[in-house]
């Protein structure tokens, strides 16, 4: 914690309370470590969703036995470390969709002493249902000023949003409230919530029709053959719960596209802003909006990750040559940021306080703009390192890397779904003979095939609208606040962009811990 002392952000936030959810993710498990590390007159009340072993045991087991705290167990050793954490962090149980936020006495009292909230939990998956991404992404922050205003207090409300909220539109987007911008959408969001609730009554009611049990247990018994009652029965109802959410999914696409939003996460951010903006009446409010958030440029240690992000299955199925081709334009801006200039944004917009005339500050911790990393970068880079880094195969030989063309997506598309259907018809060939010797080996061969197109399908489905995505996101209020800080405060909170070498980001750095993460067969 060298320099800790002499730091102005750290001295601002000495002896504050700071309230935290989402500790258990990504960003929020980084989040705390810099907290402890970076500004040791702080505490933490980390607002975790209960478990079967309680709070508590949560944090010991999903935040601080993460490696992250390495940097911190090797400083004050494993005892001192313990002693330091407990005496800083105090966990509450709390759930961000339930109503007043399943707070107990405890728990509200530990909220009400808060001077500042950075609210991190967001249900961050690009294809989630509908009503799971209203729920986490709208209802949460709603329940979570509802409650702040209940308790009659006005911490600093940080809230973490995504610069997604843009849309899929063009041009220029700006470091501003989206009603005040050109990215404005006309819709409310209350009816919004009522609307996917209800969709999700109808699925559930229409998945119990008798023609809809019948064609889920047609499809069980097609798939168990002669199976138990009881297998047959829990499958039946695995297929149903499964048509259900996928219901729900193609109805966050639809309506997020009708809205110009890539997918339901960025629709229910939008929205979020909105609410939080119109219902947090005396509430100081910033809104930090990070682009895709990927492994640590340099804290704790570079490469930090935990669990995969958006580029990592993309990245994966590159190097074992699935994603024979993406969408995109060689010079399309891939906006990514490390996970630690997120951390630093977030940690001096809580030291530095809201803004002083009291309207909603919005801060985009992005990079497009600034130092752009371009797709034809991250395909060259990327081949360079797998080929001195090949994946192997079942039958241990390396995998050349593919070299791709950037083609419209729809016309990828359209090629994978072809791809597709003509292994469908050589599977149902297949299924209908006998299937020994070496038809045993060529239907398990087409199998492994379509299992292959299919998640190259997913990649493309899912991922491939952030890349052609032609807004160009600014940071300007997030470079004057970092220009603003000390040197030393620079330095340890850095939150400029353009200090990324994204050649040494990519080939020395990220890609190295994706394939550690990955736990892919190298050399």
């Amino acid at each position: 914690m060298a320099g800790a002392d002499t730091s102005e952000i750290a001295a601002a936030l000495d002896g504050k309370r700071i309230a935290i959810t989402g500790t258990t993710g990504f960003l929020g498990t980084a989040l705390v470590e810099r907290l402890l590390r970076s500004v040791p007159g702080c505490r933490l009340v980390l607002m975790i969703r209960p478990g079967r072993r309680g709070v508590q045991n949560r944090v010991d087991r999903e935040i601080l036995r993460n490696d992250a705290f390495d940097r911190l167990r090797e400083e004050f050793g494993k005892d001192g470390f313990a002693e330091m954490s407990a005496n800083r962090i105090l966990p509450i149980a709390a759930d961000i969709t339930k109503g007043g936020l399943g707070l107990d006495d405890e728990g509200r009292a530990a909220l009400a002493s808060c001077d500042i909230v950075i609210h991190s939990a967001a249900s961050v998956s690009f294809d989630n249902p509908l009503d799971v991404a209203i729920n986490t992404n709208l209802c949460g922050p709603i329940n979570l000023i509802e409650t702040l205003h209940d308790l009659n207090v006005t911490p600093h409300l940080v809230a973490v949003s995504t610069a997604y909220v843009a849309g899929t539109r063009k041009g220029d987007a700006f470091e501003e409230l989206l009603q005040d911008g050109a990215y404005a959408i006309s819709v409310d969001w209350r009816n919004e919530i009522e609307t996917a609730r209800r969709a999700r009554v109808r699925s559930e009611d229409e998945s119990r029709t008798t023609a809809s049990l019948k064609k889920f247990g047609k499809e069980a018994k097609d798939e168990l053959g002669a199976a138990g009652g009881n297998a047959l029965a829990n499958k039946t109802e695995q297929l149903r719960e499964r048509w259900v959410r996928q219901e729900q999914v193609d109805l966050g696409l639809a309506r997020a596209a009708s809205l110009d939003f890539s997918d339901a996460y960025a629709m229910t951010k939008a929205m979020a802003e909105s609410a939080m903006a119109e219902l947090r009446g005396d509430i100081p409010l910033s809104i930090v909006r990070p682009s895709i958030i990927e492994s640590s440029w340099a804290e704790p240690f570079p490469g930090w990750i935990r669990g995969f992000r958006m580029a990592e299955p993309v990245i994966i199925g590159f190097g074992r040559g699935l994603l024979t081709d993406f969408p995109g334009t060689p010079e399309g801006i891939l906006d990514t940021i490390p996970v630690d200039l997120v951390v630093a944004t977030l940690v001096v917009v809580a030291g530095k306080g809201p803004a002083e005339d009291g309207s909603v500050q919005v801060l985009q911790s992005t990079s497009g703009a600034e130092n752009p990393f371009r797709m034809g970068q991250f395909h060259a880079w990327t081949t360079e390192f797998f080929r001195a880094n090949p994946i192997y195969d079942d039958f241990d030989q390396p995998i050349a890397p593919p070299r791709w063309t950037f083609p419209d997506k729809n016309k990828i598309t359209t090629q994978m779904y072809r791809a597709r259907s003509g292994l469908d018809r050589a599977s149902k060939v297949m299924r209908a003979l006998p299937v020994r010797g070496q038809r045993a080996q060529l239907a398990a061969t087409i199998d492994e095939r379509k299992e292959n197109l299919e998640q190259a399908i997913g990649y493309v489905d899912l991922y491939g609208k952030y890349v052609v995505c032609e807004a160009l996101y600014h940071c300007e209020n997030t470079l004057t606040m970092h220009a603003s800080l000390t040197p030393e405060d620079q330095t340890t909170f850095q939150m400029d962009p353009k200090i990324i070498d994204w050649h040494h980001y990519s080939v020395d750095i990220h890609l190295p811990s994706v394939l550690e993460q990955g736990r892919v067969k190298t050399a």
